[in-house]
């Protein structure tokens, strides 16, 4: 079904600029991504944390999470995954227009779905932070026991086994998740922000 001709777009009184003033920093979604077991979720949950103490205005949105919800009739074939990561974008920028910082753990493999994403937002809304870890290190890790699964042949379609995971061309952070501790990883992110004066 298309879209309705009749559906209108409506400007809302409180814009974006009014909360981010009220709140007294900037709104942007940081888009984790990487490998199953890289720690994008680990790390999203830890940066929350760093900013809830600090009086900001955040929110995690992880990706097991919203496939119990939101997303939960959406499969792992490749058309469904797309819009699992399109859908978890419009959602994203809910959160931005909103005043929010809002970190978005998701594997979203695709270059060309990240983009997607990355064009819903204005200029230094989006950014990309690709947790930058080895196949190897992570079947290690492998916390949910997916990678066992996977080479057992129970999953298909599972990122780094039997479909591909594009290392983003040009992301905005880039932690090595295998030599990085969590809280070095954290002051990074937290460091970015300063230096481009999301947060102050």
């Amino acid at each position: 079904m298309g879209k309705s001709s009749h559906i209108v777009w409506h400007d809302t009184l409180v814009t974006k600029n009014d909360r981010r003033f009220r709140n007294g920093h900037k709104s942007c979604v940081l888009w984790f991504t990487g490998l199953s077991g890289s720690g994008k979720s680990s790390l999203a949950n830890a940066l929350d944390i760093e900013l809830f103490h600090q009086g900001l205005n955040s929110y995690v949105l992880d990706g097991d999470n919203i496939r119990h919800g939101l997303n939960s009739d959406l499969s792992f074939k490749a058309e469904d995954r797309k819009e699992n990561v399109r859908r978890i974008g419009e959602v994203a920028k809910l959160f931005v227009d909103s005043g929010q910082i809002v970190s978005s753990a998701f594997i979203s493999p695709f270059e060309e779905d990240r983009q997607l994403v990355r064009n819903m937002f204005d200029q230094g809304e989006y950014i990309e932070i690709f947790m930058d870890c080895p196949l190897y290190v992570c079947e290690e890790r492998d916390p949910k026991g997916l990678y066992k699964k996977a080479r057992m042949g129970e999953i298909s379609n599972f990122t780094g086994i039997s479909s591909p995971y594009e290392v983003p061309y040009d992301p905005e952070i880039v932690i090595e998740a295998d030599k990085m501790t969590i809280e070095e990883s954290v002051n990074i992110i937290l460091a970015y922000l300063k230096e481009h004066k999301i947060i102050f």
